[in-house]
This record gives C-alpha cells, sequence and structure tokens, in this order.
C-alpha cells in the first residue's frame, strides 16, 4: 500500500517505519505537527527525522506549520481544564492569577471549527498563563480530550493530504509511546481516513518502544523529554520536579526514621574521640615523666 505516514519525530520512527516496510508497505512520512512549540524544537525534530529519513531513502513531507490553529482546538481545551483546577483551589486559597474557565471547546474536540468545517486560527501561542505544579492535578479525561483534540487536527490533516496526493492509506507512529492515548489515537486515524474515503492502517507498537529507543541513541539522534505542545512541556517539568520533591522527601523521611539510630551512632563516635584524646594525653604525661627520670638518671651518673 502506498502509505502516507504521519510522524511526530525521528526516534518514533523508527520502528514503526521498519514494521510497516516489513508489511510491504510504500511509505511516505509526512511531518503534520502544529502542536510542537516552540518553533525552534519544531525545527530541530523537523531536522533530526529528515537527516535520518534521508540516510534510510525515505521521502518526507513537510506539513503547514501553524499553532494558532492548534491553540484555538487542543490549546483550548488544555486551558480549560488547568482553568478548572486552578479556581477549584481559589475556592480553597484566593490567588493572584484569574482565568475564564467557560470554554466550549473544553467538551468538545472539533470546538474551533467553523460551518465549513476548517480551523479558525486565534491567538498567540506564547500569551498563554505559565502553568505551575497544580497541572499534577488536571482530570485525566480532560487531558485525554486535549490529546484526542489534538491528535485530529494533525491526522485530519495527513488524511486530507494523501487523498489529494493519490496515497491508498494513513498510519502514525504516535502509538509507538507509552505515554500516549493509544486507543485514541487508533480512533482518530480510523476516523480520519473514513472522512477522507481512504484506509486507516494502525497498529499498537508501544511493544517496541524500548527498542526504538535503543537504536536512537545508538545513532545519536536527539531525543526530547516532552510530547511537543507548550502544556505538555510544563507538565513534564511539574511532574519532574515533583518526583524529584518525592525523593526528597523520602530520603527526609528515612533519615528522621533513622535518627536515634544516627544520633547514637554520632554520640558513640563522640565518646570514643573523648576516651582516645584522653588516653593520647594520659601516654603523652607517662612518656614525659620518663623522660624527665632518664635525664635526670644520666646527670646523677656524669657527676
Amino acid at each position: 500500500m502506498k502509505l502516507l505516514l504521519h510522524a511526530c519525530c525521528g526516534p518514533c520512527s523508527l520502528e514503526p517505519v521498519r514494521l510497516l516496510q516489513a508489511a510491504g508497505h510504500d511509505i511516505t512520512i509526512y511531518y503534520a505537527n502544529s502542536n510542537i512549540a516552540p518553533q525552534e524544537e519544531y525545527a530541530h525534530r523537523l531536522v533530526t527525522l529528515e537527516d535520518w529519513a534521508k540516510s534510510e531513502g525515505l521521502p518526507v513531507i513537510e506539513g503547514s506549520y501553524d499553532p494558532a490553529t492548534w491553540e484555538n482546538t487542543a490549546g483550548r481545551i488544555g486551558d480549560a481544564a488547568l482553568a478548572d483546577v486552578r479556581t477549584a483551589r481559589e475556592q480553597e486559597q484566593p490567588a493572584a492569577d484569574d482565568h475564564d474557565a467557560s470554554d466550549p471547546a473544553a467538551d468538545n474536540p472539533s470546538a474551533g471549527e467553523n460551518s465549513s468545517g476548517t480551523q479558525q486560527s486565534t491567538g498567540d501561542p506564547r500569551k498563554r498563563t505559565p502553568l505551575r505544579a497544580d497541572v499534577l492535578s488536571v482530570d485525566p479525561a480532560r487531558r485525554e480530550a486535549r490529546c484526542r483534540a489534538c491528535y485530529r487536527l494533525r491526522l485530519e490533516e495527513t488524511a486530507r493530504v494523501a487523498a489529494e496526493q493519490g496515497y491508498d492509506g494513513i498510519g502514525t507512529t504516535l502509538s509507538v509511546s507509552p505515554y500516549q492515548y493509544t486507543q485514541v489515537i487508533e480512533e482518530e486515524v480510523q476516523r480520519a481516513a473514513s472522512r477522507a474515503g481512504i484506509t486507516g492502517i494502525f497498529e499498537d507498537f508501544r511493544p517496541y518502544y524500548d527498542e526504538a529507543t535503543r537504536r536512537s541513541r545508538a545513532l545519536g539522534m536527539y531525543r526530547q523529554n516532552y510530547c511537543g505542545c507548550r502544556i505538555s512541556d510544563e507538565e513534564a517539568a511539574a511532574e519532574r520536579a515533583e518526583r524529584k520533591a518525592q525523593r526528597a522527601a523520602a530520603k527526609q523521611a528515612e533519615r528522621a526514621e533513622h535518627a536515634a539510630e544516627i544520633a547514637a551512632a554520632e554520640a558513640e563516635l563522640k565518646d570514643h574521640r573523648a576516651a582516645r584524646a584522653a588516653y593520647d594525653k594520659k601516654q603523652a604525661r607517662k612518656r614525659a615523666i620518663l623522660k624527665s627520670l632518664r635525664e635526670q638518671a644520666k646527670q646523677e651518673v656524669s657527676e
């Protein structure tokens, strides 16, 4: 099958491409990722993908980079979910930052489409309220809705281009990551393909994630530490900070649990050092006395 394969990055493409080629598909990679922010990150991932694809003789097509459209769909859903969290926190303890939680996109992954079905571009993706560690409290269902809208935007674009350029079907590398919503990805691949009148090829590539990681590291490929969007970046940073705090708390708790033992050991060591110092002082006094007696005896003999 002539397949247009949506790819999120180079490392995630390694195993899906290998497996799909082994299945007999003729692959062209399609880089459609308006979710990735900032633009420098988008470009870095694209260059990494293109360099690898060139070495494999694989064509790469770059889609349009339109972060404003992403903000108007998935971004709005993510911000609405965060606003709910912040509102709840403010009800307990008023905070300085205010955010409107009423967002029709929150419950509709297709919100942001106009009557013709095309996406409306609004807002600057950089003019957003920074996240805090409270992102960890976002309802998983709301986070899944954000990711579904993101998948839908990119896969519908992939399917549209595939149909226009004569491809038989589409697929995606997204399902190689254990951090994604695999079932949602499958649903969105099939939905986008069906709407475009082509075939959707889906495979759960998660069992090959470790091998993809190993291969990408061996190749020295750039490996990102967040999914791509500004919200996932801050979520990942907050989660790393939370894990660091948990490790520090566990270490402190362990030390507190053994505080009595540590104090006893330190006291024993202190007593040992004090006894040793007293012993050394006593021995030094004895040696001084013996030396004095020897010198006195020599003097008496010489007289």
